[in-house]
């Protein structure tokens, strides 16, 4: 599981034991400032949106007006009436994502956010949840790395209870030790020929005659590759370096 998160972290150990006391002292105040949508996404299926947004502002103790504004904001105006339970799963989610917010939180939780939805809902949701993050720190808990790089800026990795890194998007690519090489020649070629050449620790056909090429230094493997095109007879239509995604990062980093 990747977990993406953020947090208060005290400046020294004094600090450290104040924040601490004042959480535990003050837990209600601090659950007041944060909002959580679960990814099992509990909801009152026979109240109507409306209804419900206003049930859930009144355990708040936020005003009413809040209901409207968070209707227009995840974008349920043509919805409001409906029972939750006649929505779609997309629309089930901005209500979730509507009663995590209708008590202006500073920090919102999500847990795996748009597990189920279609690619149109997932594109809205993913777009909602920007426009949050603009305003609040979200933290977003999510195993699906294309999640992660559409929606965060910095990430933790946790391995067994163990972080085992933290970093800004950028910076954790960096992490990954391997290359992805796509190679497309003219004529057919054979895999296990190309696991054959200098430098390439992986090859795998992707239809025709294109192969993806892992490689550690990617310079010398294209430079080798070529040299196998030329005593092959073969000629190169297209050859490139795939961009580095966090797929890969992740599984170096937990696997073993």
């Amino acid at each position: 599981m990747m977990k993406i998160l953020t947090g208060y972290i005290p400046q020294s150990s004094g600090e450290a034991s104040v924040a601490g006391k004042d959480v535990v002292k003050d837990a209600l105040k601090v659950k007041a400032k944060i909002g959580y949508l679960p990814e099992n996404n509990p909801l009152y299926n026979d109240m109507f949106v409306s209804e419900y947004l206003k049930f859930v502002a009144g355990t708040y103790g936020a005003t009413t007006n809040k209901v409207g504004e968070m209707i227009e904001k995840t974008g349920l105006t043509p919805e409001k009436h409906k029972k939750i339970g006649q929505l779609s799963k997309g629309f089930r989610q901005r209500v979730g994502l509507a009663a995590a917010l209708i008590h202006d939180p500073e920090v919102l939780i999500l847990d795996e956010p748009t597990t189920g939805l279609d690619p149109n809902q997932l594109v809205e949701i993913r777009n909602l949840i920007k426009h949050v993050g603009k305003e609040k720190t979200v933290l977003l808990s999510t195993h699906i790395m294309q999640e992660v790089e559409q929606l965060c800026d910095r990430v933790i990795i946790i391995n067994k209870g163990e972080i085992v890194a933290d970093k800004a998007i950028a910076e954790l690519k960096n992490l990954s030790s391997s290359k992805t090489i796509i190679v497309e020649f003219d004529k057919e070629c054979s895999t296990n020929a190309l696991k054959k050449v200098e430098g390439v620790q992986g090859a795998k056909s992707m239809g025709g005659n294109r192969f993806e090429l892992i490689s550690n230094e990617s310079a010398k493997t294209k430079q080798a590759v070529f040299q196998f095109a030329v005593a092959n007879k073969l000629s190169i239509v297209e050859i490139s370096e795939q961009s580095k995604n966090l797929e890969s990062v992740f599984q170096q980093l937990t696997k073993g």
